[in-house]
Parts: C-alpha cells; sequence; structure tokens
C-alpha cells in the first residue's frame, strides 16, 4: 500500500500528500500504539536526513518512550528536560538547529545534530511528543513545523479523540 518512492512538487505538496496517505492510514484502525508505529514508519520514509523519529508519552510528568523509528532510544525523559521535555512544559514546538548548544540536551544518538519536537494534544492537554532528529545541523524550519503540527494534530485527534489543535507558535533555537 505505501511503497517507498520519490515525493515530487513543492515541500507544501508532498506535505500534503503526506498528510493524506496519514489519514488513509489510520482511518478504522482504533488501536493507539499500532497508529503510532505506522505513523512514525511513514514519517521515517517521508522525511530525508533524520536518523530518529518517534513518540514519547506522557505519564506522571514524565515522557516515556512509544513507538519510533531509528537507534534505541531513552526510555523516560522527565518533563523540563531536554528538548522533548522542554516542548512539554511549554506547551509549543521546538526547533533545534544545533542540539549540542541547547542547555540540557539529553544526547541518545551522538550522531544527532538538529531536531524537532512536536506536542500531541487531546482536549487542549499534551499527551506526548513527536520527536525527529537529525544529523545535519539546521535541518528544520518554519514549513517543517507546521506542516508536522499539523500531522500531529491529525494523529492525535484520531488516536485520543477530542481537540488537538495548536497554536501554531514555535520557538526557534537553542536557548532553553
Amino acid at each position: 500500500m505505501f511503497e517507498k518512492q520519490p515525493y515530487t512538487g513543492t515541500r507544501e505538496q508532498q506535505y500534503d500528500t503526506l498528510l493524506r496517505q496519514l489519514s488513509g492510514l489510520i482511518e478504522g484502525e482504533p488501536n493507539r500504539i499500532a497508529n503510532l508505529a505506522n505513523a512514525a514508519a511513514l514519517l521515517n520514509q517521508f522525511l530525508d536526513e533524520i536518523n530518529w523519529v518517534g513518540f514519547y508519552l506522557l505519564e506522571d510528568r514524565e515522557l516515556v518512550l512509544g513507538p519510533f523509528q531509528g537507534l534505541p532510544a531513552c526510555v523516560r525523559i522527565p518533563v523540563g528536560r531536554g528538548v522533548c521535555g522542554t516542548a512539554v512544559s511549554r506547551g509549543e514546538t521546538i526547533v533545534v538547529d544545533d542540539v549540542h548548544q541547547f542547555p540540557g540536551h539529553i544526547a541518545c544518538d551522538s550522531s544527532s545534530n538538529s531536531e524537532i519536537v512536536v506536542p500531541l494534544r487531546s482536549g487542549g492537554e499534551i499527551v506526548g511528543v513527536l520527536d525527529i532528529d537529525s544529523p545535519r545541523l539546521a535541518r528544520f524550519d518554519r514549513t517543517d513545523a507546521d506542516y508536522l503540527a499539523r500531522f500531529a494534530d491529525t494523529l492525535a485527534a484520531h488516536v485520543w479523540g477530542g481537540d488537538s489543535k495548536h497554536d501554531s507558535g514555535e520557538e526557534r533555537g537553542n536557548e532553553p
């Protein structure tokens, strides 16, 4: 159903195709883990120059590793720590051009150089994050942030139900 093939068109058109594929992939499937696993695999197939993509799910003020694609990862991340925990504590997408300059960065894979973390919301509350790492510095930009927020909203609305909309506020930089 989803063969690896080159995406054509503008980046926006490519992301629109990705969003349609996500909807087709999760439609009718109620299992949260299956949907998150397929979403991680879809992003891994779609995005170039990444080395890790996956989800951390919020449990008692801690992010716990969920489905992912890439090398083994940190299992638990406290809210407020690292890029993922900071995204939760701030309640916003964070794009980091150089993770080595981000105070408190948690290095699970030493080849990661940039990162984007997008909160997943249900009923206005954060339930987890989408985390993507790249070996390339400054890999992620505003287009990525905007479309990955839409991806996260679509996925969270299906997986958790309720309102999942982002405020589209994006933090960019290396300051916590």
